[in-house]
């Protein structure tokens, strides 16, 4: 290994497996390499791009034999778009190791007693499963090795995503399997009225420029919502941008656009103007219930959905059976969002109290609560650390249940230590990072065992795992 340097070319290294965070595993005289590109099983030839004291970073040159785990990618752009960095390993496999992610998780991080972790649910759709995407325009497209020495005038502007790790650069997306159709058709038509009509495409490193951002949003009952973003405030081309999209796709429910001259992308404080339609989208969902009932979720310009529709009705049946509601509980439900689960277990429990730091996140969940006819839930905004606390559990009523689905970054340190005052019989903890997670699980430990792990493939094609933990108050 001493000899090992920058650019060393190691032969017939066979990679071993996959990390949380998407990259593969191999050896080499023991030091573990982290490789990219690359499935389980694969033998490989590796240069060494980065050396740090524990392990190896590299890329793989040459492929001596492929893994049986592979299978063809199927989008075109698969490889230089970081959406979906998976597509060449086989479902079953990807299954495999997000699952492993978990065990990997909890057992190294939370080191708490564990029951048999479930196999993981994998998604009714691999591919068009997402509701909602995001494209950027640029006046700067991201070009290929074979255009850069191409000595032909390029066209340089762009609608699709940002190239990984570059913010300023786009990869110009001719078909995307993330979003069913009329996705794809709405921005290349859009992309082309802009070239035709000589508008400018965004300059993202100078903050400048009239078309900005694309928002597409897609319903389970065939429900679109667009939105675009204007970098600057020019009325007659927004006028027909808009007037466009209108006569060319009659069929958007909900027309919107933002101004949003800020250095970026984010427009929960800037002002949405309805161009035409509704102002918001129906997103319908099974109550749990044996199909008795269907939930409606009303769906805004700024409203939180989970993006994959169909894996976000098994999530909350999980989280759902796992309270093992009896209509007599009072249910928390912490970082409640537009208030899905707590509309989603309402009829099952005596009242649901849903706390969420964004406040028109929380007019959302309202909203929700009452195109349903529910009449037992109460939603508040706030900072989650602050809101929840003594004073507010006097006053709303300690909880038998507590539900919890945070961000990425888990749960503040001061909001753990109010549900261990708290003393709950349940906690049910949806996370989109194990992780933090389990970082979260083992500072539980003391007053709660887990009992009961699921994890939920929301996201094919990516490392990405969703895991629903079960937690129950010691004896």
């Amino acid at each position: 290994m001493k000899n090992i340097t920058q650019n060393t070319v190691i032969k017939n290294v066979q990679i071993e497996s996959m990390t949380a965070e998407g990259k593969c595993v191999a050896r080499i005289d023991g030091q573990v390499v982290f490789v990219e590109k690359v499935a389980p099983g694969d033998v490989v030839d590796l240069k060494i791009t980065g050396k740090r004291k524990k392990f190896l970073h590299a890329q793989p040159t040459d492929f001596q034999s492929y893994s049986e785990h592979r299978e063809k990618p199927f989008c075109e752009h698969f490889g230089v778009c970081g959406g979906c960095k998976w597509q060449h390993i086989n479902y079953e496999t990807q299954l495999f190791y997000k699952r492993q992610q978990v065990i990997d998780s909890l057992e190294r991080i939370a080191k708490v007693n564990l029951p048999e972790i479930e196999p993981i649910i994998p998604s009714g759709e691999t591919a068009y499963y997402r509701n909602k995407l995001e494209f950027t325009f640029s006046n700067k497209r991201w070009l290929t090795y074979e255009e850069v020495r191409s000595d032909q005038e390029l066209d340089r502007n762009a609608l699709g995503f940002h190239m990984p790790g570059r913010f300023d650069k786009i990869i110009d997306i001719e078909h995307c399997h993330l979003q069913q159709d009329p996705s794809n058709e709405i921005r290349l038509a859009l992309k082309e009225y802009a070239k035709k009509n000589q508008l400018d495409f965004y300059e993202l490193s100078k903050f400048r420029g009239l078309l900005r951002n694309l928002i597409v949003r897609t319903s389970n009952i065939g429900e679109i919502m667009v939105i675009v973003q204007f970098g600057a405030n020019e009325p007659t081309s927004i006028e027909s941008v808009m007037q466009f999209l209108k006569e060319k796709f009659p069929q958007i429910t909900s027309l919107q656009y933002v101004i949003n001259t800020k250095g970026n992308e984010t427009f929960h404080d800037l002002e949405v103007v309805r161009y035409s339609g509704q102002p918001y989208i129906i997103e319908e969902m099974d109550a749990g219930n044996g199909g008795k009932e269907v939930l409606k979720f009303q769906i805004g310009p700024k409203s939180f959905f989970q993006t994959n529709s169909g894996q976000a009705q098994k999530l909350y049946e999980i989280t759902k059976k796992y309270a093992q509601l009896s209509g007599d509980e009072i249910v928390y439900d912490l970082y409640t969002g537009t208030g899905t689960i707590a509309n989603f277990v309402a009829r099952s429990a005596q009242k649901v109290i849903g706390l969420e730091y964004v406040e028109q996140a929380i007019e959302d969940a309202k909203v929700n609560s009452k195109i349903n006819k529910i009449d037992n839930t109460d939603f508040f905004a706030g900072d989650i650390k602050d809101l929840l606390n003594t004073s507010f559990l006097d006053k709303h009523g300690y909880p038998n249940v507590i539900i919890t689905d945070p961000p990425r970054a888990g749960m503040h340190v001061n909001v753990i230590d109010m549900l261990l005052k708290a003393e709950a019989e349940k906690i049910v903890y949806v996370s989109c990072n194990p992780g933090t997670q389990a970082r979260d699980l083992a500072l539980l430990d003391s007053k709660y065992k887990v009992e009961a792990v699921q994890p939920v493939d929301m996201f094919p094609h990516t490392h990405h795992t969703e895991c629903v933990v079960l937690l129950e108050l010691r004896e």
